[in-house]
């Protein structure tokens, strides 16, 4: 506040210094027919025209007594650009010896609308402007920290809440006062840019002091370093005091030189002293790269990183003073963009919920994670086409490059909000999904979520495929391409294309079909020819099957025909059971009654039979037993578990019981005489077995 204070008052003293002697030589009132004209030649609209309207040297003028950009007509986009460029850099140069008039002329017209008023009610109304801002600022901050001491609000939300609503207060109050008061009209509009300047400075420099000092801290982090971007309590300091220095110096340029247009400065002057004010930022700045805390670079590679950002700074100062104001914010936005995104970026994941489940607050995260980004370079390229449009139009005559400047601007925002709109639906369907996996026992929740789970992955690979081509469609319409022809040929091509590739279009519009008629969804067992497995994905053309010995076959949707599903609602199991004929049917049937009422008394098992095991009754009659059916009914995917626990017991209680399996036997039989010929069989046999032997162990001759 007193450097405000000192600085305001400096400056409308030196406006007042000499007022008699301004009253003496210049005319007591301007006529007003005067007092438009240079109102008129003042609009900036006014100038551009009389620019573009310049004519060509006259007839006898020599090139160093005419401007530059007047010798000839420039043709061509390079042409006229180095014309404006030699025309404005001499005029800043032609500049420097009308700076002492222009400033006398720009005070004799501040004088002879505040001599009806007189300086002294005018410098107490100012400070009468800042008594009523700053006594309703500090108001409004003693009535916060009262009312803010008994809540619960802490961490960066109340910090901004106390430092920047105040100052809010403060502007609105400080316009207000100045808007009501009856001042002279060209002494307002010279005062405003200062004072907003002021609330601007403030403003920033409070944003500053919460970026770098606010954040969330890192213990795990042994050197200390906190907030948004890291850094330690000393680095946060230097940042802190190195930005203010900046931020304040680049405001006061800005105020000055919107209170020198409305004291009609020629423009050549204004320019001179932007250059000029604009050095002190520049060695702020070199200042701020070469004395900055040492971080993970060091050495060789520091020193030539400090050049690089020293010469990269020079260039800024230099689009600064050629008045190339579109490159030189787009330099701006490359020193500036990374770290305003990395702390919004760093600031929106403080205000997210991690553990969001519902519709409404992953919509929050989203719209705050990548709406924050998507407003700040929408912003930025808002502010870069206001530029262009205003500083870049004299220079850039051409409606193409124009055009295209324009169409690359509006064509990041779309990208950025077709990336939202994507982020949006993309995390909704994947909440849907998350939902969907979770088990359930009731079955038709269980079959919505098992469609789900097939349809929503479908779906979201088919809005990524729209968004982006809608998207590219705006942003080769904004750069002038008549997409209207495009979409036309791309049809064409589309047709010819499906005659080239039936396969894959019958691929396609088959697997819309099945997905029509819900063949199968994720997760199911299902067989068609000899391809069977449990399906895994789906992609646009083709179905993943894992089989239950674990191949994964890729099955062209085309290529299916008839599906088998065997995971839909209830499987029935049949199974046989051999036992021998003196087996007693009746106590068999009692049995296995038995054992399904087992089964159903199973808590892992029982949840999964919907009808026990039951003996259906004979089957068929074979050559060593009688063939018992049985059959059982259960939910997809688990009749073989059951089955086998079935078998087990059956097993089991046929032991207990004494009811035998079916097995094959042998038996031989005959009378006496076949009994008496095969002991003869067998005599003769051993009698010629000893003879053998006999006649081996015989002596040789």
């Amino acid at each position: 506040m007193p450097r405000m204070l000192a600085f305001l008052t400096i400056f409308l003293g030196f406006m007042s210094v000499g007022q008699a002697q301004t009253q003496g030589a210049a005319p007591a009132t301007e006529p007003a027919k005067v007092q438009q004209l240079i109102e008129l030649l003042d609009d900036p609209e006014v100038r551009q025209w009389l620019a573009t309207k310049r004519p060509a040297t006259p007839a006898g003028t020599t090139p160093e007594t005419a401007a530059p950009a007047d010798a000839a007509p420039a043709s061509g986009f390079a042409a006229r650009w180095t014309a404006e460029l030699r025309r404005h850099m001499a005029g800043i140069t032609n500049a420097i010896p009308r700076i002492a008039p222009e400033f006398h002329a720009a005070r004799a017209r501040l004088m002879g609308e505040m001599e009806n008023h007189g300086s002294s009610p005018i410098l107490k109304g100012f400070f009468f402007i800042l008594l009523i801002g700053y006594g309703a600022e500090y108001l409004l901050r003693y009535l916060l920290r009262r009312t803010l001491s008994s809540t619960q609000l802490t961490g960066p939300a109340r910090s901004m809440l106390v430092k920047v609503l105040p100052l809010l207060v403060f502007a609105i109050a400080t316009t207000t006062v100045l808007a009501v008061a009856d001042w002279p009209s060209r002494l307002e509009k010279t005062i405003a840019p200062l004072l907003v300047a002021w609330i601007g400075a403030r403003l920033l420099i409070t944003i500053a002091s919460a970026v770098l000092s606010g954040g969330p801290a890192d213990a795990t982090d042994p050197s200390g370093r906190t907030g948004y971007f890291s850094l330690t309590a000393e680095g946060a300091r230097f940042w802190y005091r190195s930005s203010a220095a900046i931020i304040c110096v680049a405001a006061g340029i800005w105020g000055i030189g919107d209170a020198m247009t409305a004291l009609s400065v020629s423009p050549d002057v204004r320019d001179f002293i932007a250059a000029v004010l604009g050095l002190i930022v520049l060695a702020l700045a070199i200042l701020t790269v070469l004395r900055r805390p040492a971080g993970v670079t060091t050495g060789s590679r520091r020193v030539v990183g400090n050049i690089m950002m020293v010469a990269f700074l020079v260039l800024l100062w230099l689009l600064w003073v050629a008045d190339l104001r579109v490159l030189f914010w787009i330099g701006l936005y490359i020193i500036g963009l990374p770290p305003l995104l990395r702390f919004t970026s760093a600031f929106a994941r403080t205000m997210l919920d991690t553990s969001a489940d519902d519709d409404i607050r992953v919509m929050r995260n989203v719209l705050i994670e990548r709406g924050a980004r998507l407003v700040i370079i929408a912003l930025a390229a808002g502010w870069l086409a206001l530029v262009f449009r205003v500083n870049a139009s004299m220079m850039v005559q051409d409606d193409v490059f124009n055009r295209i400047f324009r169409g690359v601007l509006a064509g990041i925002v779309i990208l950025l909000a077709a990336d939202l709109i994507w982020q949006l639906a993309k995390s909704l369907i994947s909440l849907r999904v998350k939902h969907a996996a979770c088990e359930t026992t009731d079955p038709a929740q269980r079959a919505r979520n098992t469609r789900l789970l097939t349809l929503m992955p479908i779906l979201r690979n088919f809005l990524a495929a729209f968004i982006l081509v809608v998207a590219v469609l705006m942003v080769l319409s904004g750069l002038g391409v008549q997409i209207g022809p495009l979409i036309a040929g791309a049809g064409v091509f589309g047709v010819a294309i499906g005659f080239g590739s039936q396969t894959l279009v019958k691929d396609v519009i088959s697997g819309i079909f099945y997905m029509t008629d819900d063949a199968f969804r994720i997760g199911e067992y299902i067989q068609s020819g000899s391809y069977k497995g449990t399906v895994e994905s789906f992609s646009i053309r083709s179905v993943r099957l894992r089989h239950h010995r674990g191949p994964v076959f890729t099955v062209p949707f085309g290529s299916l025909g008839a599906v088998q599903n065997m995971s839909r609602d209830w499987v029935i199991d049949k199974f046989l059971i051999n036992v021998s004929y003196d087996a007693d049917i009746a106590k068999v049937k009692k049995v296995v009654k038995g054992i399904g009422a087992e089964l159903l008394e199973d808590p892992e098992l029982g949840p999964m039979i919907i009808e026990t095991v039951k003996m259906k009754g004979v089957e068929t009659f074979g050559d060593y037993g009688i063939s018992l059916s049985f059959a059982m009914t259960t939910k997809p995917g688990h009749q073989t578990q059951i089955r086998r626990r079935a078998q087990a017991m059956i097993k089991e209680a046929f032991d207990k019981n004494g009811i035998s399996f079916a097995s094959p036997t042998v038996q031989v039989a005959g009378d006496e005489q076949h009994s008496a010929a095969a002991a003869a069989t067998r005599d003769a046999i051993a009698k010629k077995n000893a003879a053998i032997a006999l006649g081996e162990g015989a002596p040789q001759e």
